[in-house]
């Protein structure tokens, strides 16, 4: 993988395809930090915000839920990921 392919479809696709979300929205917030650490000059693929809700989380602590979405984007990260905000969000009721 390489920095260009570090992009919010394809870090969803990631978490779809491995943590099955309830709710899931991936937003691409690098442009925000242009100038700063870890940016890459382009305004995108370094930082991002994920909102999740998945019934894989049921019974784990905060921290559980966030392994388990950082060892689910560990490709990303090596691939220069800079910053990741995780909201772990309540799983709806049917």
């Amino acid at each position: 993988m390489q920095t260009q392919d570090i992009t919010a479809a394809a870090i969803d696709a990631v978490l779809r395809n491995t943590l099955a979300p309830t709710l899931l929205e991936v937003i691409d917030e690098s442009w925000q930090h242009a100038g700063h650490a870890g940016a890459n000059g382009t305004g995108v693929g370094t930082h991002f915000r994920v909102r999740i809700a998945s019934p894989l989380f049921t019974g784990t602590s905060r921290i559980g839920q966030h392994r388990l979405v950082y060892d689910a984007l560990q490709a990303f990260i090596d691939a220069g990921l800079h910053a990741l905000a995780i909201e772990v969000l309540s799983t709806p009721k049917p």
